[in-house]
């Protein structure tokens, strides 16, 4: 059976309704014109829900990475601390959690439902059969699945946009003239990434820094460099700049998998690949290889905590926005906890000493629900431990961006006042890219710009 172009018209028109604003607008709107599209359609005899209790009516000007576990929402309910998709497991090594339906495609163990309320869907999906399931989840129809027989895999969606959705995914990223941002791929024992490379315009041969950009849970290369702009910083401060992406044969949700102990071995797992990209760049490209650095968010902040401590003969600092400490975790339980709480105690006191001499700057939101702020901490009190001391010289310093959102600065140095670390806690900010573009996805505007600060601190430091 394939979907009728008159039905699909009702669904694209709700979805729109969906995601406008004004009288008509709203859930309610798209679930009676849902409800309405779909009255043709044999869902097996399933009863088409009302929309899920305490749907806001608009989406706010922020939204965590990665979606809450699946369960029953509450009406009125706060969002809480932790997040699937986040720890949606690698194919083969674990079962899966189950999202809420505006995830993906991912399926399996559904975790206990936590009182969340269900945000819009946070981006188009790729085709018209995940578009359809996403719509039949929002309503909690046929348990957001397609019936038999109804095959939407050759339909076709062309210029399909919607009002109010953020740019990131799928859109190219502007290079300017004389730049390349080119694709590539790197295959070793544990399995093959493909990336992509920023050379800026003001490469002329000369030796240059490089950054490794590692992007958070559903996204990719382009989103995370539209929505840090750091292709941009680079141009200015003439620096490479490659984005390892992660495959959803991986991880359902394209997460970096932090949370599994093979991730976390020196040559072992996705910290090799990440590593061996960055040599592939070394050997392909004059690459001042005293300034190597390695940044993320979300799962992918924590990611490059642990490859910064497994490769300090690579990597000359480590960068980390809104991630986790080192060994946080050792599966999915352990990966929710911390993720809510922050990591156990015993963590941040047994620092991997590999890793002591790295540098490194993090920032947290006050207000993020997705990966507790106590990770941030932890992540400077892992470093310092790790330095065999349990305070380092501080000195706190604040301020605030115009219209914007209030920070606070901790740096910590060596005895001879060399930078150890930096710890931004922006006051407001949840779960994203703190003074990103809305280009992309998971991003703060309000914030002081995390790309920048990241650049001077890493130059700051460098060897």
């Amino acid at each position: 059976m394939k979907l009728n172009h008159q039905l699909f018209s009702q669904l694209r028109a709700a979805t729109q309704q969906l995601f406008g604003k004004g009288a008509g607008k709203g859930p309610a709107a798209a679930t009676e014109a849902i409800q309405r599209a779909l009255a043709g359609l044999n869902l097996g005899g399933a009863r088409q829900a009302q929309p899920a209790p305490g749907m806001a009516p608009e989406a706010p000007p922020m939204r965590d990475i990665n979606p809450p576990p699946g369960g029953t929402a509450r009406a009125g309910a706060a969002p809480q601390d932790d997040a699937a998709s986040h720890t949606a497991s690698r194919a083969g090594t674990a079962r899966s959690v189950q999202p809420q339906p505006d995830a993906g495609a991912a399926s399996g163990e559904q975790a206990p439902a936590h009182g969340w309320t269900p945000p819009p869907m946070p981006h188009m999906p790729p085709n018209a059969q995940a578009f359809v399931e996403d719509l039949l989840g929002q309503l909690g129809v046929n348990g957001g699945k397609l019936p038999s027989g109804l095959d939407l895999g050759n339909f076709e969606m062309p210029n399909f946009d919607l009002p109010g959705m953020k740019g990131g995914k799928g859109t190219p990223v502007p290079v300017p003239e004389g730049a390349q941002f080119i694709s590539g791929s790197y295959t070793n024992h544990a399995g093959t990434r493909s990336y992509k490379l920023y050379i800026p315009s003001t490469y002329h041969g000369q030796a240059m820094p490089l950054l490794v950009m590692l992007h958070g849970c559903t996204q990719d290369p382009d989103d995370f460099a539209a929505g840090t702009q750091m292709n941009a910083v680079a141009e200015e401060k003439q620096c490479f700049v490659v984005y390892p992406a992660q495959s959803q044969q991986a991880n359902n949700h394209k997460c970096w998998n932090w949370f599994n102990a093979l991730d976390q071995q020196r040559g072992q797992g996705e910290p090799s690949i990440i590593a061996g990209i960055a040599q592939q760049v070394i050997a392909g490209y004059p690459v001042d290889e005293r300034q190597v650095y390695v940044a993320g968010l979300s799962a992918g902040g924590a990611m490059a905590v642990i490859v910064g401590t497994l490769y300090p003969d690579l990597f000359a600092a480590v960068g980390v926005h809104s991630g986790l400490p080192y060994a946080s975790a050792q599966d999915l339980p352990s990966a929710l906890s911390a993720m809510k709480r922050g990591a156990p105690g015993n963590v941040a006191k047994a620092a991997h000493t590999e890793g002591a001499s790295l540098p490194i700057i993090v920032f947290h939101g006050d207000q993020d629900r997705t990966v507790h702020p106590r990770n941030g901490e932890q992540v400077i009190e892992q470093k310092l431990r790790a330095h065999g001391v349990a305070q380092a010289t501080a000195e706190a310093d604040g301020g605030s961006v115009p219209n914007g959102h209030r920070y606070t600065v901790t740096t910590h140095r060596h005895e001879d006042g060399t930078p150890l670390g930096e710890h931004w806690v922006v006051h407001g900010a949840g779960h994203a890219w703190s003074g990103g573009s809305a280009a992309g996805s998971y991003t703060d505007g309000k914030g002081p710009d995390a790309s920048r600060e990241m650049m001077r601190f890493f130059r700051t430091v460098a060897g």
